[in-house]
Order: structure tokens, then C-alpha cells, then sequence
């Protein structure tokens, strides 16, 4: 069973929604954010990136940042601009993108059971992201951006979230970058009750984003011997058939010393290759390449793509371990200099501007990594490869905060 609680939630005062909550802290640069936040006091990302207060060459993990974060956290507070609730309450935050819209359930879960693997991972953490979590965290007491958990779609649940968002909305309002963001407050003990029960019957929740936020509040979870709300964490959780996966593209920065040509001829013999190939791959097991001004379709020859293993049957698997290993010797794509990664929210146009700027070689775009797959790996235990799946739309820190 997967365990979910309701929670007091701090949130935005409705007409100051807009102004306050901003992207997660990770999708951007300090030099982004300092530009996002340039002229709005109210940006939450004077807290969840503080260093954009303080001088540019500051180290974002000075101690001088996190008591920052803190100093800002304190006064959004103080302002009456982020108001806690008198009482614990389940949330529903609707996004809208264009054409696709999602419901999430704003809840809190349980870290004994993230612990316990009830709560399923599917990547690795790397210790100094999680440090700086939980550093936000400790400083902060409060856990200030959710995990984006998915879990498999059940009718009951489907009803029970239908039947509130036909309700006016408390908070509703368009982004800068066009998508919609609205919430529900769940307050009546019939509703709670409801909703608690129907999620006692699912087995399992799923980590689509926020490993190490989730990583975090486990360890200051123990170190706090649950003291306080600290068992818990912050979590948006959606049914999985509502969820957007977005490739994650890759760019090489070299050729490792071959002539087009030669690349060419050296994945012949793991794709069948196409000139003048669509930027954006239609299906599974087909990439895009594009090289010295030229799109290319790349299917993987039958062998390759013949795996039964979950991991291994990944395109991001095959790429790495048929191509980017042997070829360009990116043999650990998570400490590599020679590759980075590029969010498929940039497009395909981005990769061209990468290439074309001679900065970057050439560049492969993904067909994306279903919900489906993620979620048999993480039934299995397995692990995908670093950059997966980039999930669209991404949540709105300062939504709701959870005060431990």
C-alpha cells in the first residue's frame, strides 16, 4: 500500500501566485535565474536559488548562501505573501500545457517507505546534490519543492479528482512561459478520508522526478529521528496515464578524431541510416542525427534493439553502450566533459543552433522513454542511464511548502 497524508501546506496568497512561484531550482543557471528574478522581490527564487542575491562570484554552496535562502524564506513569510494553512489538507494542482493537462494530488509520503522501496526509484543520486538538499532543508526547516511522483491510474481515484476540479479553483494563473497552473484545497474529513482509502489499495508509487529532493528528506528524516514532519516529504502525485515524457537529447562535443564520413560508416553497422531524416523520431528504437548541417534517420539494426532485459532494451541504453562508449569514448556520460544534455522542452532547433555554432559536432535526438518502461524498471529494481526521461510540465516551486 502506499501511504499519503494531508498537511498544512504554506502557499501563496492567491493574487501573489503569479509573482512567487517559479521553476524547480535545477532546471536553470544562477545567470538564468538571477534574469527571471531581476525586478520581482517575490520570486521564489531568491530562496530556492539565493545566490542570485549575493555577489556572482559566490559559491552556491557557501554557507552564506543557504542562510540567504533562509533570510528571504523568512521574509516572504513575514510579508503575509506565503500564509501556512490553519489545518492539514489534501491539494489537487492542475498544469495545462497546450493541448496536454494533468492533475496531481498535493499530499505528503511517507520517507519509511521511500526507504523501504515502496516508493520506487529508478537513477542513481549523487552525493553532492543530495548535501545541498538537505542543507535547503535543515536551513530552511521546510521542504520547499515537491517530488513528482506517479502511480498507476485507478478509476476510484480518476472519479474523486473529476468530481473537485468542476469547482472553482483557489489559485489559477498563467505562466511566462504559457502553462496554466491551478489548485484545490481538500479540507472536509470526508474527502480526506476518501482519498486516503483509495490510496491505501495501490502498491506502489513511482519517482518520475525528484530523487535527490526525495534522497534528501530520507536522510534528514533519520537524522532528525522523525522528529517533527520530517517522516514526511512533499509530493505532486499524477496517474501515469497523464504524464508527458519529453526526450532528453545528447551533444558530442567531438568526433574523437573522426572525419563525418567515418563516423558515418562507423554507425552503419549499428543503424540502418536514412539521409534527409525528420529532426524528431517517430517511434521507438529510432534516432536522429544531425551532422555537418544534415539530419539523418538512425534505426538500430534488429540485434541491437533484441534485448528482453527492460535497461537494456532503452534507446538511451543502446546509444550509450553501442555508440557513444565505443565511438566517441564517453564511457561514464555522468562525469564526461566530452557530452551534455539537452531537454527536449528546447527542441530540435536548439540542437541545430548547438552544432551549427561549431561549439558541438553533431547531436542525437530520442524518441522519448515511456511511463510504462520507467515503471517496470523500477518494479524490477533496475536503474536507467543518467538523463532518461525530462518530464513536461515541470512543477512550480512555492506552490505548496511543506514546514517540518
Amino acid at each position: 500500500m502506499a501511504q499519503i497524508k494531508p498537511f498544512s501546506a504554506l502557499r501563496p496568497q492567491p493574487a501573489l501566485a503569479a509573482q512567487i512561484c517559479e521553476l524547480p531550482y535545477d532546471v536553470m543557471s544562477s545567470n538564468e535565474a538571477r534574469q527571471m528574478a531581476q525586478g520581482n522581490p517575490l520570486s521564489f527564487l531568491h530562496v530556492s536559488k539565493p545566490e542570485i542575491d549575493l555577489p556572482s562570484a559566490t559559491d552556491v554552496h557557501a554557507d552564506s548562501v543557504y542562510a540567504k535562502g533562509k533570510e528571504n524564506f523568512d521574509r516572504l513569510m513575514a510579508q503575509g505573501a506565503l500564509k501556512q494553512d490553519a489545518q492539514p489538507c489534501f491539494y489537487l494542482y492542475r498544469q495545462i500545457m497546450g493541448n496536454h493537462s494533468q492533475v496531481g494530488i498535493v499530499a505528503v509520503a511517507s520517507c519509511e517507505e521511500y526507504l523501504q522501496g515502496i516508493i520506487k526509484k529508478h537513477e542513481f543520486t549523487r552525493p553532492d546534490k543530495e548535501d545541498d538538499r538537505v542543507r535547503h532543508i535543515e536551513t530552511l526547516n521546510s521542504q520547499t519543492g515537491p517530488v513528482f511522483l506517479t502511480y498507476r491510474a485507478t478509476a476510484d481515484v480518476d472519479q474523486f479528482i473529476a468530481s473537485k476540479i468542476v469547482e472553482k479553483p483557489e489559485i489559477d494563473f498563467v505562466a511566462k512561459d504559457g502553462v496554466r497552473h491551478s489548485a484545490w484545497v481538500i479540507s472536509d474529513a470526508a474527502s480526506i478520508n476518501s482519498l486516503e482509502g483509495h490510496f491505501q489499495r495501490i502498491p506502489a508509487l513511482y519517482i518520475a522526478d525528484g530523487h535527490h529532493r526525495s534522497a534528501a528528506a530520507a536522510r534528514v528524516y533519520k537524522s532528525r529521528n522523525g522528529a517533527g514532519g520530517s517522516a514526511w516529504f512533499l509530493t505532486v502525485i499524477f496517474p501515469h496515464n497523464q504524464m508527458q515524457i519529453l526526450p532528453y537529447n545528447r551533444v558530442l562535443k567531438t568526433l574523437n578524431g573522426l572525419t563525418p564520413e567515418a563516423l558515418l560508416e562507423k554507425l552503419d553497422a549499428v543503424f540502418i541510416i536514412k539521409k534527409d531524416g525528420a529532426p524528431r523520431p517517430t517511434r521507438k528504437h529510432e534516432l536522429g542525427l544531425y551532422l555537418a548541417g544534415q539530419w539523418y534517420a538512425l534505426n538500430f539494426r534488429p540485434t541491437f534493439a533484441a534485448a528482453s532485459d527492460p535497461v537494456e532494451k532503452l534507446d538511451v541504453t543502446l546509444l550509450q553502450r553501442y555508440v557513444l562508449s565505443p565511438i566517441f569514448g564517453v564511457d561514464d556520460p555522468r562525469t564526461s566533459v566530452d557530452i551534455q544534455f539537452v531537454g527536449g522542452i528546447r527542441g530540435t532547433g536548439e540542437l541545430e543552433k548547438l552544432v551549427n555554432s561549431g561549439d558541438f559536432a553533431c547531436a542525437f535526438s530520442m524518441f522519448p522513454t515511456s511511463i510504462e518502461d520507467l515503471m517496470n524498471i523500477a518494479d524490477g529494481g533496475g536503474i536507467m542511464p543518467p538523463k532518461s526521461t525530462w518530464f513536461e510540465p515541470k512543477l512550480r516551486d512555492a506552490m505548496f511548502c511543506h514546514m517540518i
